[in-house]
């Protein structure tokens, strides 16, 4: 999805800071949340993560709060976009 990008300005993630995306809407569990937290470790802590889905990622958001990420997630039609971040 070529603009996972424009859901940024509809959450609280900074939008000046570069961003990075994750399709891990054909992948079955556990690799979203295994890849998406990979990624997260080998991004710039100010980076931004938008990890596209087919559902709510509800197993990787305690993973996020532990690791002091902020994140917030949109559902657009078929879309699942979550805007990783830390503070």
């Amino acid at each position: 999805m070529e603009q996972a990008s424009k859901y940024l300005s509809q959450t609280d993630a900074p939008e000046d800071r570069p961003h990075e995306i994750i399709d891990a809407s054909e992948l079955p569990p556990p690799q979203p949340l295994r890849n998406t937290l990979e990624l997260l470790l080998e991004m710039e802590e100010t980076a931004i993560l938008i990890q596209i889905n087919d559902r709510r990622p509800q197993h990787l958001y305690p993973k996020l709060e532990e690791r002091g990420y902020e994140y917030e997630t949109l559902e657009s039609g078929e879309d699942v976009v979550t805007a990783i971040w830390k503070p």
